[in-house]
């Protein structure tokens, strides 16, 4: 599919770009086939008032005044013999009835006489470019001039040029093709990304889905099969379908965040928090689970930081969430009789003010090559995910990333295996706090 949709636009922007070619290169041949005509119009022109200027006028009878004049042909036109060059221009005269007298040419053209500023007529099997003028003084008409110039000085270089644009054109489409090749493939690359995310994403949904539906489904099957039901049994397994569905409940609530964070359907609504005491009551609410496992979880923050507390800008429940994920994850993989202590510290910068929540472990870690992962959707260090006892979807530090980001935060994490794990939340500091 995705070689399919990368071919496709390939082919569309060589396309279009092969049209733009072609319209500009068609432009660019019309306008230099029309330079070369009005440039052998000019030179045409040129011959023409040169002749023109070098006739000897004289009148028909010299014994009277005011008669009928006529060109002296043998001394105006003499010494301009015939070649044999190529480009050369060639003169035609003709006497005021359009009668041929004087030429150039070996072989007269036999093309009808008419007064006109250019035009190209076929001469045999090639053709000429002409230019015709009535000469006259006054009201009397001395004759016609003739002015021919080979077509060829147009036809061959604009064929040379034709030849040029198609080599070039071809070359250029043929480099836009790779290059349109290698564009839409970039351009697929975040696409085809997103895609095999959702897919795994859709995948692990379904595969944290089905485990605890069928728990559910075996307990309810059990619980109807039974004709003459315990009450100790049914108790049993409402609890286990309660257990279950909370775990539901939890798993879809994950996801339906993720998925409006994903969409920018519910933007962090940004207020005044007062971090201190949010961090007291996420202690407070863990210190039941921790209590269960004798684990002793210690926030005594140093003396430097100043006595009203330290404030940010945050979304309250957003940030809630995200210290209950990171407070119980630690409370989670620490071994009984551990301990749990949260730090905070205010951190300098350029241009703003941090503030940075440690909060550290003595549980059993992380291991080193789980690290890069460890915020991916649904990845756990644990291998048995598939069973129905194991904690945890594997969500919760992706949400805590996601809201570390909605507040321009970072959040890292230093675990070494067996010793213990450190959680480090950056967050910004409210600008009235600074100082």
């Amino acid at each position: 599919m995705f070689q399919t949709t990368r071919r496709r636009l390939a082919l569309w922007y060589t396309t279009i770009t092969a049209i733009v070619l072609l319209v500009f290169a068609s432009g660019v041949y019309f306008y230099v086939r029309s330079t070369l005509i009005e440039r052998i119009d000019d030179t045409l022109s040129h011959v023409v008032e040169v002749v023109q200027r070098s006739l000897v006028i004289e009148p028909i009878n010299p014994h009277s005044e005011g008669g009928a004049l006529r060109v002296n042909v043998e001394a105006s036109l003499r010494d301009n013999a015939a070649t044999r060059e190529d480009d050369r221009i060639d003169i035609e005269w003709f006497s005021p009835t359009g009668e041929l007298l004087w030429s150039t040419f070996v072989e007269p053209l036999n093309i009808p006489l008419h007064v006109n500023k250019g035009e190209t007529v076929p001469v045999g099997e090639r053709q000429v470019r002409q230019i015709t003028e009535r000469v006259e003084v006054g009201r009397f008409v001395l004759g016609y001039l003739r002015v021919s110039h080979p077509w060829f000085e147009v036809t061959k270089p604009s064929r040379e040029f034709v030849v040029d644009l198609l080599v070039g054109a071809g070359l250029m489409v043929a480099a836009v093709g790779a290059i349109g090749w290698f564009l839409s493939g970039l351009a697929m690359a975040p696409v085809h990304e997103s895609y095999q995310r959702l897919k795994q994403f859709t995948a692990d949904a379904s595969h944290e889905l089905r485990s605890p539906i069928a728990v559910i489904q075996t307990n309810v099957q059990v619980a109807l099969a039974d004709p003459d039901p315990d009450p100790l049994t049914q108790q049993h397994h409402l609890q286990v379908v309660e257990r279950l569905t909370r775990r539901l409940g939890r798993l879809v609530d994950d996801l339906l965040f993720l998925a409006r964070q994903d969409s920018s359907m519910a933007p962090a609504q940004l207020h005044d928090v007062d971090l201190m005491e949010l961090l007291w009551e996420v202690m407070e609410e863990q210190q039941t689970l921790a209590d269960e496992k004798a684990i002793q979880i210690s926030f005594a923050p140093p003396v430097s930081l100043p006595p009203e507390g330290v404030s940010v800008q945050g979304d309250r429940d957003q940030l809630v969430r995200l210290f209950t994920n990171l407070v119980g994850n630690a409370v989670q993989y620490t071994p009984a009789a551990g301990k749990i202590s949260l730090d905070v510290q205010r951190l300098g910068r350029a241009n703003s003010q941090m503030v940075q929540v440690s909060i550290q472990d003595t549980g059993i870690g992380i291991p080193a090559e789980a690290l890069p992962q460890i915020f991916d959707r649904f990845y756990r260090v644990d291998p048995a995910r598939s069973q129905a006892s194991s904690k945890g979807s594997g969500l919760g530090l992706a949400i805590a990333q996601v809201i570390v980001q909605n507040h321009q935060g970072q959040i890292q994490i230093e675990s070494v295996e067996q010793q213990g794990t450190t959680v480090k939340v950056l967050l910004p500091q409210k600008s009235g706090d600074e100082g």
